[in-house]
């Protein structure tokens, strides 16, 4: 039997990275798509020289500068895109690398976007969570509103994420309530792989 593969989905500040934790603690492997990509623009990676290249603004001391671009792309659905097409090859074979590694353990991959990065087999668990919530989890990280408004404006909306879904899970409560949700979707979903 192939050990399960799940994508972690959702809006920003749905609550990813916490059920990626819970997952960990679960005995997955898990990985943040978006720390791939952070990866691939620091240093001399020959995408980071390209980026900088296209967006000299966005560098500093000789790195680029992520919430620079950031402030850059996410205002401008052309220049991310032009972005996303530099730097996703380099992120699905950052990704499919880490599976192969991961060998026979259950895996997680966290991505903020609906995005070409995986193959096929993959199960889509989207984190859904109210968008005043949202708000609230990414001020307290320090984003200031336009930065919010930046992002949500350039990422799929519920709709779009819920279309992708095979498990939709509500992360509205307590952590404790998002690891029963959790706990139960594994549970459908290992039931789900062996009959297949």
């Amino acid at each position: 039997m192939k050990p399960l593969r799940l994508v972690i989905g959702g809006g920003i500040g749905s609550g990813k990275s916490q059920a990626g934790e819970l997952l960990v603690e679960r005995g997955f492997a898990v990985l943040d798509a978006d720390r791939v990509g952070h990866s691939i623009l620091s240093g001399d990676h020959p995408v980071a020289l390209q980026v900088a290249e296209r967006w000299p603004e966005a560098v500093t001391a000789g790195r680029i500068d992520r919430r620079a671009l950031g402030r850059i792309v996410f205002h401008d659905r052309d220049q991310l895109a032009e972005l996303e097409a530099m730097t996703h090859p380099a992120i699905r074979d950052g990704i499919a690398g880490w599976v192969r590694e991961a060998g026979r353990r259950p895996v997680a991959v966290e991505i903020p976007i609906l995005a070409d990065l995986l193959d096929n087999g993959w199960v889509w668990v989207i984190i859904d969570a109210p968008l005043e919530l949202r708000r609230k989890r990414l001020r307290r990280r320090g984003m200031s509103d336009e930065e919010i408004d930046a992002r949500l404006a350039v990422q799929p909306s519920r709709g779009e994420w819920l279309e992708a879904a095979d498990f939709v899970i509500g992360n509205a409560g307590t952590r404790k309530n998002l690891g029963r949700a959790l706990d139960e979707t594994l549970e459908v979903s290992q039931r789900s792989s062996q009959s297949l």
